[in-house]
């Protein structure tokens, strides 16, 4: 009996432990979600009040905030490239080490233009804006070229699979026709036709004249010039019609007979 409630005790407190870790991993994945949803939301507005600067307000603000959003577009892309490929392929992840250390620089530049979208002294921020637009197009030329060869390898890859099935694909293809070779091998096997031409009398038995025997020549004679033509048939008898066997009709007199008297 005690056993029996030391088991029940143990199976009470593994249900106990497996609902707690169920609940944690559950709230952990909650709190990831709203994370992310805040993240991009954030991100979101932060994009819609750099386009709307960018439209509305005129001279350095609107310089920055085309820059920022002009970096913030590229790291994205580029991001996003490199979290939709193939987990499996060594080269991607040196590619996203190198993405990581290239992205620290863009939210450095990133963290400058925003501070100097706080500035008050214009001339200040035109006198730093040559800077700012050069490692601006550094970051996003980097940028754009890894993304690029991402790109590539990945349309490499598809190609060259696309090409090993088309291969696979015909082989397969041609196996399904297994009775064409087949059909092909039994034509090649047939012994073919000699070529039906004028018949020469060099082997036709000679008559007293020397020249072929008279049944050869009856037929040639019946047969006319092209002999090896189908023989004519005999013309069809001419035979007279019954009278009493032809078909009368209403307008017509009915035959005289030869017991009848005129």
């Amino acid at each position: 009996m005690e056993a029996v409630v030391a088991i029940l005790g143990l199976l009470f407190v593994l249900f106990v432990v497996a609902g707690v870790f169920a609940a944690v991993k559950a709230v952990q994945a909650a709190k990831r979600g709203v994370d992310r949803t805040v993240t991009q939301a954030r991100r979101t507005v932060e994009d819609t009040g750099l386009r709307a600067r960018q439209l509305a307000l005129p001279g350095v603000v609107r310089e920055l905030a085309q820059l920022r959003l002009t970096l913030r577009t590229s790291m994205r892309a580029t991001q996003d490239v490199l979290r939709s490929g193939s987990p499996e392929d060594g080269s991607l992840g040196e590619a996203a080490g190198l993405f990581q250390r290239l992205s620290a620089h863009g939210h450095e530049l990133d963290d400058d233009l925003k501070r100097l979208e706080r500035e008050p002294d214009r001339a200040t921020i035109t006198a730093c804006l040559p800077d700012l637009r050069a490692r601006t197009e550094r970051i996003t030329h980097s940028a754009e070229s890894l993304r690029w060869a991402v790109r590539d390898r990945a349309r490499k890859f598809a190609d060259d699979d696309l090409a090993s099935l088309s291969d696979q694909i015909d082989v397969e293809s041609g196996a399904l026709r297994h009775w064409t070779r087949a059909e092909d091998a039994a034509t090649a096997d047939l012994p073919r036709e000699p070529v039906r031409g004028r018949r020469s009398t060099a082997g036709q038995p000679q008559g007293p004249g020397g020249g072929p025997a008279a049944g050869g020549s009856a037929r040639a004679g019946a047969a006319g010039s092209d002999d090896w033509g189908p023989a004519p048939e005999d013309p069809p008898a001419l035979t007279t019609r019954d009278p009493r066997t032809q078909p009368s009709y209403p307008w017509q007199k009915a035959p005289r007979t030869e017991g009848t008297t005129s």
